[in-house]
């Protein structure tokens, strides 16, 4: 093998160490309503709300985790930090309810 050159092989086992990328699962709100209203994700992936709606709304955990603001017609996010099943609701509008469940 020649100094500084990488070969084929090098590259593929290089590949397989490379971790899964996180995943960004989106959840629209439309009408009041939170679409899908049960949804699977991991620690590590990212929950994007997108708000269709003219209304401010909220993505509250019911546990207190966390509390995401989402203004109207505007995005927001929330990194998962922490495994387990959590219902949560619109501060604003406590007839919105879904549950996240995040896989360690």
């Amino acid at each position: 093998m020649t100094p500084g050159r990488i070969t084929p092989a090098i590259v593929l086992l290089a590949g397989l160490a490379v971790p899964a990328h996180a995943a960004t699962i989106q959840i629209t709100i439309d009408k009041l309503v939170y679409a899908p209203a049960e949804v699977s994700a991991k620690v590590g992936d990212t929950v994007e709300w997108v708000n269709k709606d003219v209304l401010a709304h909220t993505a509250t955990a019911k546990n207190g985790d966390w509390d995401v603001m989402i203004g109207p017609h505007k995005t927001a996010t929330l990194l998962l930090k922490k495994a387990g099943s959590v219902d949560y609701t619109c501060k604003f509008h406590p007839n919105m309810t879904a549950k996240l469940n995040v896989a360690p």
